[in-house]
This record gives C-alpha cells, sequence and structure tokens, in this order.
C-alpha cells in the first residue's frame, strides 16, 4: 500500500470485512507503539518459527538451496548513526529457500559478513529434516559442510573448486538438473528487493534483523496468494 503504519490501522479500522476477519472491532487495532514494542521484546526465534509457519503454506518438495543477499542499514539519519557508532551499513541475511514454490524456510542474519561456510551449516541442519538435497553456489565448497549433510541424510549439491582434476570428477557427479534450481534463491532475493526495497527501516540492529524476517514471511503469504 505505500503507506505508513498508522495510515493502515487508520483505513482497516473502515474495513468491516477486514475487522471480521481479524476478530477486532473499531478502535481495537494495536497502536503503533505497540508494534515498536512487540519488535523489541520478541526473540528471533519467535520469528523464525512464524517464518516456518507461513512457509506451510506452499508446496514443498525437499529440495532447497541457500544464498546470500544483503540489506542496506543506511536509512536512519546521519545524526543518529554518528551519536549510535553505528559503522557497518549492511546486514547480510542468509536464505534457505524451497526450490518447489520458493518458499523461505529460515533465514540467519548477521552484521558482521561472516564467510558462507560458517553460517549455512548453522542455517541448513536445523531444517535437516525437511531436506532431501542442498545446493548452493561455490562459496559453500566445504567438505566439513558435505560430510555434516549427509550425516543427517541430506545430499549435498555444492561444486567444489577446480584446483585439481579429481575436482572435476567431484562436479561431473553433481546432479545438474537439480544443482541448477538453485537459481530460485536469487529469484526469490531479487523478488523481495523489488517488493519490499532493499533497505530496512528500523534502527536497532536486532529489530532489523526481526523485520529481515517479516519480509520473508510476508514473501510466503503473497507467493500463496498467487499459487
Amino acid at each position: 500500500m505505500d503507506a505508513e503504519y498508522e495510515e493502515v490501522i487508520d483505513w482497516t479500522e473502515e474495513m468491516e470485512r477486514i475487522r471480521f476477519l481479524l476478530g477486532l472491532r473499531r478502535g481495537k487495532f494495536p497502536a503503533p507503539s505497540t508494534l515498536c514494542k512487540v519488535f523489541k521484546r520478541t526473540p528471533m526465534s519467535v520469528w523464525r518459527e512464524l517464518l516456518r509457519r507461513l512457509a506451510e503454506l506452499l508446496d514443498q518438495n525437499g529440495h532447497a538451496a541457500i544464498d546470500a543477499t544483503y540489506f542496506d542499514r543506511q536509512q536512519a539519519s546521519v545524526h543518529y548513526r554518528k551519536r549510535t557508532g553505528r559503522s557497518v551499513q549492511a546486514i547480510q541475511a542468509t536464505s534457505l529457500i524451497n526450490t518447489a514454490d520458493g518458499a523461505i524456510l529460515d533465514l540467519h542474519c548477521f552484521t558482521k559478513w561472516p564467510s558462507e561456510v560458517r553460517i549455512g551449516p548453522k542455517v541448513a541442519l536445523r531444517n535437516a529434516g525437511d531436506l532431501r538435497t542442498l545446493a548452493a553456489d561455490k562459496g559453500y565448497d566445504d567438505m566439513s559442510f558435505r560430510e555434516d549433510l549427509r550425516a543427517v541424510g541430506v545430499r549435498p549439491l555444492i561444486k567444489h573448486r577446480v584446483f585439481a582434476p579429481y575436482d572435476h570428477a567431484h562436479n561431473a557427479r553433481v546432479d545438474d538438473e537439480l544443482y541448477h534450481r538453485r537459481s530460485t534463491s536469487k529469484s526469490v532475493n531479487s523478488s523481495i528487493k523489488r517488493s519490499h526495497g532493499s533497505a530496512v527501516r528500523a534502527r536497532d540492529w536486532y529489530r532489523q534483523f526481526r523485520e529481515i524476517a517479516l519480509i520473508a514471511g510476508v514473501h510466503n503469504i503473497e507467493r500463496a496468494i498467487d499459487a
């Protein structure tokens, strides 16, 4: 709607059908300050669980892809950034995406841009029960990551960096059709930024993490509506 939260509340309070679906009477909608407080006190684990529940609205096939994207956090004023000593200009968000309908299953946010091979196992292994294969680019090329995936019954589809002839042999055994489905992750990241922007609006880093999780949840809802 391209509107501030206060405007959305004013409009929805006048929409009888929306009030009925939400079970709220006029004047009972949450105030803007309530939303801010919820973002502040609700832990990231709750937002990830909400994201997972919303992913269940979409078909899933057990084939997933993992990739990282970046959100600009320079929306706040220069004065605020100087006062808080903020130096990190972007947040790294690593998403686990099912390749059937592009559902975002899980994500991990970080301000220090760690290596993919540090974050990849965290995200993938805590969702291993829902995965049959995991596709990723060469940034996730690490034998221990592959071994961890195989140990929990997930087939890794991660191309090896080519340093020796046997690396070509390893890559030749990767199922190309499933591997190329990892492009779904890039499509989803691009779609989110086109629809919701590439910058976060919250000022504190922990609320920025929650904001990204909520955006991912909205993406799942939008996919379910279009399906």
